[in-house]
């Protein structure tokens, strides 16, 4: 008897739970954002990041409620206008979109890599691959940086 693939979900919500995403099957990756824009828009030293294929991520309820910034082109940044809680940030460039890690309910989140890393504010000492930027593929300079 065949079974079919069935794919994971997870789920994210806002602060208040106006706004729910529903997340079909794995992330493209994982890891931590050093840069200043994410710094600022999190509130934190540093931001946790999951990066989902575009086509994963569902909005299930709130859609309406959803407001966006984009400061530029790369990042579109998205929150519930009802209780402000940040929720995710579309790259059209590159067919993601960053789900913020602590927003998804029963997720084990497995970091693998830290971006924009020579713009850190809390050094991390945890093997992980830090890149100065970006990856290459992501049009970064692909640049590996020490701990």
């Amino acid at each position: 008897m065949n079974t079919p693939d069935v794919q994971p979900t997870h789920v994210a919500r806002c602060f208040c739970g106006a706004v729910e995403l529903e997340l079909r099957g794995e992330p493209a990756d994982a890891g931590y954002c050093h840069c200043e824009s994410c710094r600022h828009w999190s509130a934190g030293p540093v931001n946790a990041f999951s990066l989902w294929p575009k086509e994963a991520v569902h909005v299930r309820q709130g859609e309406d409620r959803l407001a966006h910034y984009a400061k530029h082109p790369r990042s579109v940044r998205h929150w519930c206008s009802n209780c402000g809680g940040h929720l995710f940030t579309e790259h059209p460039e590159w067919g993601l979109i960053d789900v913020f890690a602590a927003v998804i309910e029963d997720f084990d989140f497995v970091p693998s890599v830290h971006a924009n890393y020579q713009e850190t504010v809390l050094p991390m000492h945890d093997g992980l691959t830090k890149f100065r930027d970006f990856p290459e593929p992501l049009g970064g300079s692909g640049e590996i940086i020490a701990e």
